[in-house]
């Protein structure tokens, strides 16, 4: 409940944003959408940190939190935003724990990815956490760490989930795996029964290296009360009906687990599960990333329209113009509104616009 909410010294309004969380959840608003505006506090302040895979994986951990924590106390956190901290590894992360390489390349930037390694399902089965693995053990550590030194200050966000689908395609290969898919599908059936089983240990790993169960935790979207990120990136690559089978219910096995969950819908590609997402147990927001070169959100609201009418709730970010243009269109109980202002006053004038215009 808000008045149980933990108090942040970087975000007074937490009990105010809160209620406001409950509100959506429950498919209600008291006066506005969700906006989520943030600010520079300090016009004079040049040092923005946000830390890269290289950082979190190799850099020291009191120097990443010190620069993180000194970005956020010059950022002003409106509405809904809030102050949290992203240590993750990489988008195969997931599959490293599990055994795979983490491999990098000097002309990708930051992107990291992992390397196939599984040759034989038969062989390779059951997929099992490597509890031993340095970067497992310094993935908890970080959070342990963080936990202590953002207390009171900033929130914790979760790991990189590419479980499912995506950590089956990380571990033997997308291209491979799409084979299995008609030669083998039963095989298929039984890695995915695997994968499966990884997802709670994670979470509650995390989860408690974090102290997230008394401190509260965030999403990518800095949402709260227990909502994170799910995705299936590989869904781009099958059928409806082959991600009716496999995908779908260990999404919403993951859901049951999770609350309130965010889904991150990659790319037009996936624009064939839209029935099965918006029917689905547990996703509560849908995120479609539309991908370079396929325009805005504020260029598929046709799309974020159709998505509210079927039950879910999306997310639309753009510039403070876009949004309020969006406003026009989109249900206000069903949307949660990101953006960037060049000051204070700004995200202060744009939260009181909502407010008299919904």
């Amino acid at each position: 409940m808000a008045e149980d909410v933990y108090p942040l010294t970087l975000k007074p309004d937490l009990a105010e944003a809160a209620q406001r969380y409950e509100a959506y959840y429950a498919g209600q608003i008291i006066d506005r959408p969700l906006v989520q505006v943030t600010a520079p506090r300090n016009p004079q302040f040049r040092d923005w940190y946000s830390p890269t895979y290289r950082d979190t994986v190799y850099g020291d951990m009191d120097t990443v939190l010190d620069r993180v924590l000194e970005s956020a106390e010059n950022t002003y956190y409106g509405g809904e935003a809030v102050p949290a901290f992203y240590p993750s590894f990489g988008p195969d992360a997931v599959a490293v724990f599990c055994g795979a390489e983490l491999r990098w390349n000097d002309t990708s930037g930051d992107t990291n990815w992992s390397v196939p390694f599984v040759e034989s399902w038969e062989q390779s089965l059951p997929l099992c956490l490597r509890e031993d693995h340095p970067l497992w053990q310094r993935q908890l550590e970080f959070y342990r760490l963080a936990a202590q030194r953002l207390e009171g200050k900033m929130l914790l966000r979760c790991l990189d989930w590419h479980t499912n689908m995506d950590l089956l395609a990380a571990v033997r290969g997308p291209e491979r795996l799409c084979l299995d898919l008609v030669e083998q599908p039963e095989m298929v059936a039984e890695a995915m029964k695997s994968a499966r089983t990884l997802f709670p240990k994670l979470w509650n790993a995390v989860v408690e290296a974090g102290r997230m169960r008394e401190r509260g935790f965030c999403n990518a979207l800095y949402s709260m009360h227990s909502a994170d990120i799910l995705q299936c990136d590989f869904g781009a690559m099958i059928s409806p009906a082959m991600f009716r089978r496999y995908a779908l219910p260990a999404l919403e096995e993951e859901a049951a687990i999770v609350k309130n969950v965010y889904y991150h819908w990659d790319g037009p590609s996936q624009l064939i599960h839209e029935d099965l997402l918006c029917g689905s147990q547990g996703i509560y927001t849908l995120q479609f990333q539309m991908g370079a070169g396929h325009g805005d959100p504020i260029d598929w609201l046709d799309l974020y329209q159709r998505v509210q009418s079927k039950g879910k709730a999306v997310h639309f970010w753009g510039s403070p113009d876009e949004l309020k243009a969006a406003h026009q269109h989109l249900r206000p109980e069903k949307v949660l509104y990101t953006t960037e202002v060049g000051s204070v006053k700004e995200a202060e004038d744009l939260l009181r616009w909502f407010a008299r215009n919904t």
